[in-house]
């Protein structure tokens, strides 16, 4: 990471979003998932365009999925986790560095919040290790994120609007962790039997 980002984020939305920039922080975040209280005007606006009401993104951000750390680091480091963490980071990434490291910012932030056996949106979100931002300009960002919810969204905000794309965000996590190949495997492959055979019967002469 570049020697100018910060260890942690305190930062987790820059909207770079529209005519002006406008960054909520993780104390108003925090605020609103405990409370529900909208105290940003970022947030507010968020939330507006998220397609669905703020009781509904509180409960989709707040809600916890159980995983396994290990499939879930297996699913991420693999070529199809790569893959999946460049598609969700479109328009969202780092604040200094952009998409050159988009991919390492979310995947760390979702191994620290599995180490518990636990995922959620807030927890992923709190353990984002850098500021990042929601870029639409240059016309090559468009604000617009792929949320992994086929079948589950209707409409443009619902699919594509960042808080949208963050309730949706650790359920497919969950599905697409990887089990152990060598257990599936012992496991798909039943065990060889073994029948004894009649002992040979000697006379007593």
């Amino acid at each position: 990471m570049p020697a100018h980002a910060a260890v942690h984020n305190d930062l987790p939305i820059r909207w770079n979003t529209g005519g002006a920039v406008w960054s909520t922080d993780q104390a108003a975040m925090n605020t609103f998932l405990e409370s529900g209280d909208v105290t940003d005007r970022g947030l507010l606006g968020g939330l507006n365009q998220s397609g669905w009401t703020a009781d509904e993104v509180r409960e989709g951000l707040n809600k916890t999925y159980d995983v396994d750390l290990v499939g879930v680091s297996r699913f991420l480091y693999s070529a199809d986790g790569v893959k999946f963490l460049k598609n969700q980071t479109t328009s969202y990434f780092p604040y200094w560095s952009m998409t050159e490291y988009s991919v390492q910012a979310l995947r760390s932030a979702i191994i620290a919040d599995a180490r518990n056996g636990q995922i959620s949106s807030a927890g992923i979100m709190a353990n984002l290790p850098v500021d990042m931002r929601l870029a639409d300009f240059c016309g090559t960002y468009t604000g617009a994120q792929n949320v992994c919810a086929e079948g589950r969204c209707q409409g443009d905000a619902q699919c594509t609007s960042l808080l949208s794309w963050y309730v949706f965000l650790p359920a497919c996590i969950q599905a697409n962790q990887m089990g152990d190949p060598v257990a599936e495997v012992r496991t798909s492959s039943p065990a060889p039997t073994f029948t004894p055979q009649p002992a040979v019967i000697r006379g007593l002469w």
